[in-house]
């Protein structure tokens, strides 16, 4: 068997990539990243290359994939439970920032020059399954 690699997920960011990287290491599979160093210089650059590469040997392609594939894509709690739709109770939850047009972003650069940030930049929940926006709340 050739020791080639072969690109099993790309990333937009390589802290992604990194976290990723540590989970197939730990499962005893050799990985290797590629453009992660390009892309820490100048993120902007990101999108034109292609992103960070996670490269396997070929021997393992199919095993790493059977472990990302395993990985919770969606949103958990502190307690890693997953989060659950307050309206449909559906568990597909993904985390997204409340800056979404040049309004909410002038908001948040005038809250970050003036050190108010906390007030005007937050997260918020999305449900896949009914486009549910809401607030995690804890008790």
């Amino acid at each position: 068997m050739s020791d080639t690699f072969k690109t099993i997920a790309r990333f937009q960011y390589s802290t992604e990539a990194q976290i990723i990287k540590g989970r197939l290491e730990a499962e005893g599979i050799e990985v290797f990243l590629s453009d992660n160093l390009t892309i820490d210089t100048d993120p902007l650059v990101s999108h034109a290359i292609g992103g960070v590469k996670i490269k396997v040997l070929s021997k393992d392609a199919l095993k790493a994939q059977h472990i990302l594939e395993s990985i919770q894509k969606f949103s958990l709690d502190d307690n890693g439970n997953a989060i659950h739709c307050p309206n449909c109770k559906g568990d597909e939850i993904h985390l997204f920032s409340t800056i979404k047009d040049f309004k909410s972003f002038f908001a948040f650069l005038l809250g970050f020059i003036s050190g108010t940030l906390p007030f005007y930049f937050k997260d918020k929940y999305k449900c896949n399954s009914c486009d549910t926006e809401f607030n995690l709340t804890t008790n």
